[in-house]
């Protein structure tokens, strides 16, 4: 059955229904919650939960990607960021939260023209490293070939290449684009790249030889994508496609599994639970962890898109402080809105449901709720 509308005589259009719009059913069975798991493998690197950190300023600092680590995800730092322009840059987080929001856009803009410096780069990686947690660091597809080299030798476990919308076949008249196939191939580590959105998409990404792939355009609180470029997907089709595209290159490649991250509009713990039970191995969070006391935004959340020099799609969005980034994640919880204790929430999920682990979630039952649906 065609999942497509016509929205007039000249256009048909996909329905898509964001995370918002669906919910999970229980089961027959139920089980304790501390009889299931939630433990994820991406390549060689397992960790206590399916949680990535999106490389974010307001959310990620070296000490912050530490403390995740410790608690059990995978920390991403970008290395585009403060942290690698700025030898310490305590005092333009201060300076950031201080900003009318008027002015906020156009000073952003002018602290982050200052250049990157590789040895920055380095640092803040051994750093991560020394804590003996997984490493990951992200860069975008326009800076990848100009500093991957720096980023590999000083020992990154897992290479996320993110932006808003990342294609397997970027064609360009005035640079020479990056190859992701080759790229990936010659590479010694990992690589996570996206996003993406559709399964036409993901497929061809999953082809360059990616461990995972990133769905949705991050930023999901601080984004403006939608309101700049007119461009959007609804994040539970999104995960749900790509999630088929998954599938079909599992049989396509003789069992290659490349893991689907969610990425962007995961805010809060029932959101974590419908990306996973719409296919999702995993989340990457943003404005969910910008909420910690530990949050080097302190409360203020902004990705690379809203310094963007020429057409800024994100802005500096007010999240607020809602607990410890322990508490976050693994509670407890002292208020009933999903802000807190997420994988308390999900291992309660689990349980209700009666899955045993992240991967067998993946096959709950769903539905679209008849108040949100049109």
């Amino acid at each position: 059955m065609s999942s497509e509308i016509e929205i007039g005589r000249g256009k048909r259009a996909q329905r898509a229904y964001s995370l918002d719009d669906i919910a999970v059913v229980p089961s027959r069975r139920t089980r304790d919650p501390k009889d299931v798991s939630v433990g994820w493998q991406i390549d060689a690197y397992h960790v206590d939960i399916p949680v990535m950190a999106a490389p974010m300023d307001s959310v990620m600092s070296p000490a912050n990607a530490i403390l995740l680590g410790k608690l059990g995800g995978i920390g991403v730092i970008d290395l585009e960021g403060l942290w690698t322009r700025y030898e310490d840059p305590t005092s333009l987080y201060e300076e950031i939260a201080q900003l009318p929001a008027h002015a906020a856009t156009a000073r952003m803009q002018e602290l982050y023209t200052e250049e990157i410096k590789p040895e920055l780069v380095t640092q803040r990686l051994q750093e991560i490293r020394a804590a003996d947690v997984t490493v990951a660091g992200s860069l975008s597809p326009q800076r990848t070939q100009q500093l991957w080299r720096t980023v590999v030798n000083a020992g990154v476990d897992l290479f996320v290449i993110r932006g808003s919308t990342v294609s397997a076949e970027h064609v360009s008249s005035v640079s020479e684009p990056l190859n992701l196939k080759r790229f990936i191939y010659e590479l010694d580590v990992p690589v996570v790249v996206g996003g993406c959105a559709t399964y036409q998409a993901a497929l061809h990404l999953m082809r360059t030889g990616a461990a995972g792939v990133l769905v949705g355009f991050g930023g999901g609180a601080a984004h403006t994508t939608r309101q700049a470029l007119g461009i959007h997907v609804p994040m539970a089709t999104a995960i749900a496609d790509v999630a088929a595209a998954r599938r079909d290159y599992l049989d396509e490649s003789g069992g290659r599994y490349v893991h689907v991250i969610a990425d962007g509009g995961v805010g809060r713990s029932g959101d974590l639970v419908k990306a996973i039970a719409c296919g999702a191995d995993a989340v990457m969070l943003g404005a969910a962890l910008a909420r910690s006391e530990e949050a080097p935004g302190k409360g203020w959340h902004w990705g690379s898109e809203a310094h963007h020099g020429e057409l800024p799609r994100g802005e500096r969005a007010h999240v607020g402080t809602v607990g410890t980034m322990e508490q976050i994640l693994h509670g407890p919880a002292t208020q009933p809105d999903g802000t807190l204790n997420l994988i308390g929430a999900l291992r309660r999920t689990m349980a209700t449901t009666g899955y045993t682990d992240v991967k067998e979630l993946q096959r709950v039952q769903v539905i679209v709720s008849p108040y949100q649906a049109r």
